[in-house]
């Protein structure tokens, strides 16, 4: 069974109406694809292999790992930063109260704080692979909220007419809802909320959202789902800044992509640790270089894609992936190698259903990398796939 067919069983055994829960934080502001990714990673770091600890959002919050990588990836101060607690109770707790609405995580109440415990593992480490699953877990969860909450027909009504005017239907509905049904009885939090609700939705389907609490003039983007998006090379200077400040403010957006890259090629590295991908006869020894098949310079938007990156043995790396050592360089016969070995390594993980990678994301790699004149199919099998990359690159030739 694939993993999204696991996330809709376990759900359709729920009721999450929220007429009956009263509960209007099933989702909220900080519950973004990147957020909620990384805080459910941070949750198993947290308990490790004892998967009935107990822990709170100032566990989570307080920890070394969401500290080595929450603070660098998102731009944000220490986390123990006394000025930061506000944004970081927030930031920490929303999600986790989020995951406790879907069943993933159980949540009790003693006194002010709330105590939660892991009640689906295989949710939340899927969740917590990569953004990608989460907003595909995201898309599925708030779909059966709305849907439990007679709801659904009224997304459904604007995603069918994709007007301005069944916009504002679809808000001005949705706003008297939530008033109506939980304790929330301001419009403005409502709306910052159902942002959240209805761009991953729009975004899943290639339809208009809301930006600045209107009907979007264009299709939502990837990147205006996440809540830390924005790739240093498209900052423009404001005309209210010097210089200096727009070149630190470039700086921040550049060490904040940096981090999210170590942190994802830290992920590759794990799954496949010690064994190269690339089993060839340089495989000798343990692989501890992650590669990025296509390179970080020509494709930044391939750059923290996990199907995207290959880990090698550090001979592999800087003889024959980068000739000479030089990573500005790329051996195209190494390159077409390392994606017939990360295809087999993405039909692994698909066989057997864990989550880490998808088909349809390394066909979105392949076909941004390779910019072929006929694009893959997510639709092919991978042995097509596989052929179709010697056809790319000649290797039958």
């Amino acid at each position: 069974m694939h993993m999204n067919e696991k996330t809709f069983k376990y759900l359709d055994d729920l009721d999450l109406d929220i007429r009956k829960t009263r509960d209007a934080r099933f989702m909220d502001q900080k519950v973004t694809p990147d957020v909620l990714c990384i805080i459910s990673d941070c949750v198993l770091q947290f308990v490790g292999e004892d998967m009935r600890k107990e822990f709170t959002t100032k566990d989570i919050w307080e920890s070394p790992y969401a500290n080595d990588n929450v603070k660098d990836i998102f731009n944000k101060p220490n986390v123990l930063n006394d000025k930061a607690s506000s944004e970081y109770d927030k930031f920490f707790a929303q999600p986790l109260k989020m995951l406790a609405y879907a069943k993933v995580l159980k949540c009790e109440k003693r006194g002010i704080k709330n105590y939660f415990t892991i009640e689906n593992i295989d949710v939340l480490d899927f969740i917590s692979i990569k953004e990608r699953n989460s907003l595909k877990f995201l898309n599925i969860y708030l779909e059966k909220v709305l849907r439990d909450s007679d709801l659904w027909e009224s997304f459904e009504n604007f995603f069918t007419i994709k007007d301005k005017e069944s916009f504002n239907n679809l808000k001005d509905e949705y706003e008297k809802f939530i008033i109506d049904n939980t304790a929330i009885n301001g419009k403005t939090e409502v709306r910052r909320i159902f942002t959240k609700i209805i761009n991953p939705l729009a975004y899943t389907r290639g339809l208009h959202g809301t930006k600045g609490g209107s009907f979007s003039s264009d299709v939502i983007g990837y990147d205006e789902l996440m809540y830390n998006r924005k790739n240093w090379r498209d900052v423009r200077k404001l005309g209210t800044e010097t210089r200096q400040e727009y070149e630190i403010r470039v700086g921040e957006v550049k060490r904040s992509q940096e981090a999210l890259v170590n942190f994802v090629k830290e992920k590759v590295r794990r799954h496949h640790f010690p064994n190269s991908e690339v089993r060839d006869a340089y495989a000798r020894g343990d692989a501890t270089q992650v590669h990025h098949i296509f390179p970080r310079s020509d494709f930044p938007e391939l750059e923290a894609v996990l199907e995207n990156l290959i880990l090698l043995t550090g001979t592999q790396h800087s003889a024959y992936a980068h000739p000479g050592n030089n990573t500005r360089r790329i051996n195209q016969k190494y390159q077409s190698l390392c994606l017939h070995s990360k295809n087999k390594s993405i039909q692994n993980s698909v066989s057997v259903n864990d989550g880490f990678y998808s088909k349809e994301d390394f066909v979105f790699v392949l076909n941004n990398g390779i910019k072929p004149a006929n694009k893959f199919q997510e639709e092919a099998s991978f042995a097509e796939i596989d052929a179709k990359i010697s056809n790319e690159y000649g290797d039958s030739e």
